[in-house]
């Protein structure tokens, strides 16, 4: 049969005549496809003089066919296999079957790959049949691959038992499998690098007040294995004297130490005043903290912790204000509450490795709730309850370092006085008792001690922490759950002692009280039901003081309607989503707003607006386009009100805001918020707003690029492959796309914690007739920057065709091998029935053709030849 001069494209067609082939000459055998990209094994060749003989049979994984037919060697007597573990199923069978990857080492072992596995081999394990091709006996499988294998002869089938698959649906399940990294080429960051700044600029003012200008200044990058970051405040823009230097910090963090050097906060709770900057060291053994699922900065108290940790921050306020709890140094909002009458807010429960993705939080103060006002910021002032330490865990710390007050200070770097400082070790004693003791100096001596048990046969656990002092600082978290719909807790700081309990009558019915030293006792219920167009939510209590506090959110199809309200203020906003995704919150909608505030005297504000919030959203989770357009009615006078902003630009928001009325004041007020993000590794490129993510993260820069002279630079003219770069690359097993990748331009970003990372170039994702010069790479990701991560595609050759002997018959299970001389490129291939060999993977060069370890010609190949061709064979 004359097998035509195919091109790349034509491999399909190929395949075909080569299948045809196999049929005319072999009428009963299955179709085995060639393998290739495996060196040349020691194998060993099965002759026909064995009692087992070929014929088809299933082949299945767990409960799932996988292979109606495939070819076999073995015998069986009608009800049971004879000499089962030695049949011999053929290679890509079971490649196929299990959905392998095999991929050839630089050392000569294959790798060979799952979601189930990933093991290597050594290649002289194979073996060839006449008529099989490559074969892998019953016994290979599971001393290879840990995969068991049975004969049932009522299905006529070979049932494979695969770790990790569900046995009922024959599906891979989630498993986390090794990350292998011996013998992998090694990529590691630079020593020093500049990874972003950014620049935050806010101007506000208004009718009867001059426009002010207020700035935030950060850069970070990497050092030493290690992250620096500086973030200066600017609070007169215009004024460069009045700058100072907020934080300056260089942070390594490893699962067993880390260090901290320049601002950081204490891990005591301290009494003084100003910040902390020092030196402080932590060494664990027996267990890790909590990794970070965000960025942000790190505090030397959560590094002491196992598990995660819950947060209450809190703090005092003019009755109200609007006090938001923001992410970092970003603007994300976590939470927000209005002050009431009692001057103290408080936000409880906030996760330290959870959702929120954060590791420091500031708090923003708007004076009378106005948004267009300049807020007060304030560091978040909170109380940590920790997690205990497994049996036999140890932490140490130790911490010194001086004050630092910078408040009207026309010094950048502000004022260094009196030595503050500590050390501390925690022990877990037992898994229910973890203690902790430790000396302080800050003003004067203190002593730390710290106690965390969690009883063996009663649900209840206590945290306590407490310094001594002119003043005692007694931190308190003593919780107890008689029963799964029943929980009571007592926590206290040095602001109040706090008492709740919790009572869930019914999954849709909680009632609960609560009783504050600093504040009064209260009860009330919650209610809350979910149906297929409807939603209702609804918290309600009664304090001793006679003061009502509720919180209502009602869905009702494309309407929505919220309410809270206290003794303060109440709010009330009535939505209709006009977009055909109801659920959704972008698009266009219709507000009616309704505000009151009853302090010196009653004000109220109605007002009207219209919204429209873009779907495209930027990775920070601002949208694209934001704005709104409305006119309030209120007992202060009226006016509008808008709110623009936009993310269109890369690496600026930019958000505006008017207010030409509020409950309280007739004053019109503007606001301007411009933020500027530059990413300076690789070059000057938009950055996504998230530059203090470097404190605690690092992450990817990767660029393939095609390499037309394969010498593993990009040189001028050789472009950046990006059509698929989200696919074509896997990280520690897992698609790229998992890991939420930003592609700009020339390159693809990933941002992940700190670690030694596994990378994969998955074939799925090459473009046509290229190949990598590298396969799978270890690379070093350290917190601060991106590791820049070279991808050099070399052009992909292959050749195919029948091998004949000297009567031009074709010969099954021949060994075809394309050598370059210098031994380190080897390209094998075993024929199938019909004879039919595919070389694939092949480089530019010279290469030595062999059959069966003997010469059969010789083989060259340049930038001129053609991407795939038939090459005809005759054994030597």
């Amino acid at each position: 049969m004359q097998l035509w001069l195919l091109t790349s494209r034509g491999k399909c067609l190929l395949a075909a005549i080569a299948l045809i082939y196999q049929i005319i000459i072999t009428p009963a055998k299955a179709d085995t496809p060639a393998i290739s990209n495996l060196q040349t094994p020691t194998s060993t060749e099965l002759g026909k003089d064995s009692d087992f003989k070929v014929f088809p049979i299933g082949l299945n994984v767990g409960n799932r066919n996988v292979n109606s037919s495939v070819l076999v060697r073995g015998q069986e007597d009608g009800s049971q296999a004879i000499d089962f573990p030695n049949w011999l199923l053929p290679y890509d069978a079971v490649v196929q079957g299990l959905k392998l990857n095999v991929i050839t080492l630089p050392d000569g072992q294959l790798e060979v790959r799952s979601l189930s596995f990933v093991t290597r081999i050594n290649p002289t394990k194979l073996r060839t049949d006449p008529e099989l091709g490559l074969v892998f006996t019953i016994q290979d499988l599971q001393t290879l691959f840990g995969v068991g294998a049975k004969f049932d002869i009522n299905e006529y089938a070979i049932i494979l038992d695969v770790p990790g698959v569900d046995q009922s649906s024959g599906k891979l399940a989630e498993t986390e499998t090794p990350i292998q990294l011996e013998g992998l080429p090694h990529i590691t960051p630079k020593k020093f690098s500049v990874a972003a700044v950014e620049q935050k600029v806010n101007a506000s003012g208004g009718a009867t007040r001059s426009t002010s200008y207020r700035g935030d200044f950060i850069a970070v990058g990497s050092a030493l294995g290690g992250s620096w970051f500086i973030r200066t405040d600017q609070p007169n823009l215009q004024n460069p004297q009045t700058w100072n230097i907020a934080e300056a910090q260089f942070l390594r963090q490893t699962n067993s130490s880390d260090y901290f050097v320049g601002s950081q906060p204490t891990f005591w709770q301290t009494q003084g005043t100003g910040d902390y900057w020092g030196f402080t060291s932590i060494q664990r053994q027996g267990f890790v903290p909590p990794q970070p699922f965000g960025g942000g900065s790190s505090d030397p108290r959560q590094r002491l912790q196992a598990d995660a940790i819950g947060r209450t921050i809190a703090g005092k306020a003019e009755p109200g204000t609007l006090v938001r709890l923001v992410q970092g140094f970003s603007d994300r909002i976590i939470a927000e509450i209005l002050v009431d009458s009692s001057g103290i807010y408080r936000f409880e429960n906030i996760k330290s490795q959870n959702q929120f993705l954060a590791n420091n939080y500031r708090v923003l103060l708007y004076p009378q709730g106005r948004l267009t006002a300049q807020p007060e910021i304030q560091q978040a002032n909170f109380s940590t309850v920790p997690g205990q330490l497994p049996a036999g865990a140890s932490g140490l710390i130790v911490s010194g370092g001086l004050r630092r007050d910078s408040l009207g200070n026309q010094s950048l770097l502000g004022n260094f006085s009196e030595f503050r400082g500590g050390i501390a070790g925690r022990w877990g004693l037992s898994e229910n008792l973890t203690v902790g003791l430790g000396g302080v100096y800050d003003e004067s001596p203190k002593a730390l001690a710290e106690l965390f048990w969690r009883a063996r046969n009663l649900p209840l656990q206590v945290a306590v922490s407490a310094l001594t002092g002119n003043k005692w600082d007694v931190n308190t978290d003593i919780r107890y759950d008689p029963a799964s719909n029943l929980s009571a807790i007592f926590t206290s700081d040095r602001l109040s002692s706090r008492f709740n309990l919790d009572w869930r009558v019914l999954p849709q019915f909680t009632l609960f009280a609560s009783s504050d030293t600093g504040d009064a006792t209260s009860s009330g219920m919650q209610f809350n039901l979910s149906g297929k167009d409807a939603f209702t939510f609804a918290r309600i209590s009664l304090d001793t003081k006679n003061r009502l506090r509720w919180n209502l959110l009602q869905r009702l199809g494309k309407l929505e309607l919220t309410q809270r309200g206290n003794e303060i203020s109440t709010l009330s906003e009535l939505n209709y989503n006009l977009s055909k995704n109801r659920f959704s919150s972008s698009g266009n909608s219709l507000l009616l707003n309704y505000e009151t505030q009853n302090q010196n005297r009653s004000d109220s504000l109605l007002s009207v607006s219209w919204r429209y919030r873009s779907q495209q959203q930027a990775i920070d989770g601002s949208y694209q386009w934001e704005a709104q357009l409305g006119y309030g009615v209120g007992s202060q006078g009226n006016g509008i009100l808008a709110t623009l902003s936009t993310t269109v630009l890369p690496g600026l928001l930019l958000r505006a805001r008017y207010q030409g009325v509020s409950p309280s004041s007739d004053e019109a007020t503007f606001s301007i918020d411009l933020a500027s993000s530059l990413n300076l590794q690789g070059g000057i490129s938009p950055g996504d707003r998230r530059s203090n993510y470097f404190r605690t993260q690092g992450g990817l820069l990767i660029k393939p690029f095609f390499d037309r002279n394969n010498n593993g630079k990009q040189d001028r003219g050789e472009e950046v492959y990006t059509d698929n770069a989200d696919l074509l690359l896997t990280l520690n097993n897992k698609p790229l796309k998992s890991f939420l990748p930003q592609i700009q331009g020339n390159r693809t970003l990933v941002r992940m914690p700190p670690g030694i990372y596994r990378l994969d170039l998955d074939p799925a994702g090459l473009p046509p007739d290229w190949q990598p010069m590298v396969e799978s790479t270890a690379v070093d990701v350290v917190a601060g920057s991106y590791t820049p991560v070279m991808i050099p595609l070399i052009r992909s050759y292959a050749r195919s065709g029948v091998v004949t002997d000297t009567q031009g018959q074709a010969i099954a299970g021949a060994r075809v091998e394309a050598i370059q001389p210098d031994q380190t490129t080897r390209r094998f291939s075993v024929t199938n029935g019909a004879g039919v060999y595919y070389l694939e993977g092949l480089s530019q060069g010279k290469y030595t053709l062999q059959i069966n370890g003997k010469s059969a010609g010789s083989l060259k190949l340049e930038e001129s030849s053609e991407p795939f061709q038939e090459l005809n064979l005759q054994q030597p």
